[in-house]
């Protein structure tokens, strides 16, 4: 089943945060509920984010108070681009259900494309490193990031995968290994502070990103430490590459620093810390677009620099 799909009343979610452990799915039948779901992560990844938002806005449009409805979405998490992206193609469409289905179509055949064009830079064998999850849970299927990695097992490359375990959700423990055992690829799962020592010891031939958020200029936000591991992949002179839609590139932001960042609950981090101990929970990082290799996109693989040439595609 896909990670995001309408059920006729409303959108049908796999609960992300009770896998491993458990497969479960939640409906969420109003924009309150798509809105709750987004900003409890119940949903996440920018792909997943802009499918569940495109289906929330149409549960929006049917309510009495619509505005109230797209506000809550829009509200929901600050700073993955698909989001705000995809509800504004369904408010200005002529037909809202038939405009988000289309999206989600969409970003299946753009992350199998992603998958393709990642793949056909890769040699035999190719030994990832990556961080938090960017496959078909953070997407509406197949994935980013991840689906690079896939789209090379699927054509007979036998790529191995470290994942950082990505504190302090743990996303690349709980999910992105998940997937890899599914998928049957080789992957070993380290501390997210082990990142540097795998580099040094040799068994990184590439490292490999999501993005919630890609600026003008190519500096991009993904979850908190991705920055560090691309100034790891500089050091070692190890390519760092980032996979994402062309609906995450955001042209009217200039560079990073102009990427809202959202900030999460002290209690993500506390969790063995003493009683009253205050924390800092940003959710993600920016990546400067002079440590990215290049940004794999369903259109082709971009130097950072060179994202202006999306201008045409990606005006309204």
């Amino acid at each position: 089943m896909p990670t995001v799909e309408w059920t006729g009343d409303g959108v049908r979610l796999i609960d992300q945060t009770r896998l491993p452990e458990e497969e479960l799915y939640v409906t969420c039948r109003s924009a309150s509920m798509v809105a709750k779901a987004i900003r409890n992560m119940v949903v996440r990844g920018a792909p997943a984010i802009g499918a569940a938002a495109a289906f929330g806005a149409v549960l929006a449009l049917r309510e009495p108070d619509p505005a109230a409805g797209l506000r809550a979405i829009r509200a929901s998490r600050p700073t993955a681009r698909d989001l705000f992206w995809a509800v504004d193609r369904v408010v200005a469409a002529a037909d809202p259900l038939e405009a988000a289905q289309a999206l989600a179509r969409e970003s299946i055949d753009a992350c199998r494309r992603i998958g393709r064009l990642g793949a056909g830079l890769l040699k035999p064998r190719p030994r990832f490193i990556t961080i938090c999850n960017a496959g078909a849970l953070a997407t509406v299927d197949y994935g980013t990031a991840l689906g690079v990695v896939r789209a090379a097992h699927e054509l007979g490359l036998e790529p191995s995968v470290l994942v950082l375990e990505t504190r302090p959700r743990a996303q690349g423990a709980r999910l992105t290994t998940w997937e890899l055992q599914q998928l049957g690829i080789p992957f070993r799962l380290l501390a997210d502070g082990a990142a540097g020592r795998a580099f040094q010891e040799g068994l990184v031939d590439l490292a490999i990103a999501g993005a919630d958020r890609i600026a003008a200029n190519g500096d991009t936000a993904n979850k908190i430490g991705t920055y560090p591991l691309a100034l790891l992949a500089r050091e070692h002179g190890v390519p760092f590459y980032v996979a994402a839609p062309v609906s995450t590139v955001d042209l009217a932001t200039a560079d990073g620093a102009g990427i809202a960042i959202e900030e999460r609950p002290e209690g993500e981090v506390t969790t063995f810390a003493p009683p009253g101990t205050r924390a800092w929970n940003p959710a993600f990082d920016v990546t400067p677009a002079r440590l990215i290799t290049a940004i794999i996109t369903e259109l082709g693989v971009l130097a950072p620099d060179r994202l202006a040439s999306l201008r045409q595609v990606l005006a309204p």
